[in-house]
């Protein structure tokens, strides 16, 4: 069992799409890692305007996006 780390925010459900789990499967890396920047607020490679918008989902329990690179350079 992991243990998640205390988020700006619940966590809620997790899923992964099959490229993504492809992606961390090739990289040797497991999702915990981007699970816990994006919940700190760490939103990783957004434009400016998608990390305005997160800001402003925080306050309304609106959708987060976040974006990150695997050690491979895949984009999640």
């Amino acid at each position: 069992m992991v243990e998640i780390p205390q988020g700006r925010f619940p966590l809620g459900r997790v899923v992964g799409t099959p490229a993504a789990l492809e992606a961390l499967g090739d990289s040797g890396e497991g999702p915990w890692t981007f699970l816990a920047r994006h919940l700190s607020g760490d939103w990783g490679e957004v434009c400016a305007e998608h990390r305005r918008l997160n800001d402003e989902a925080l306050e309304q329990s609106g959708r987060l996006l976040s974006a990150y690179r695997t050690a491979r350079g895949i984009k999640l």
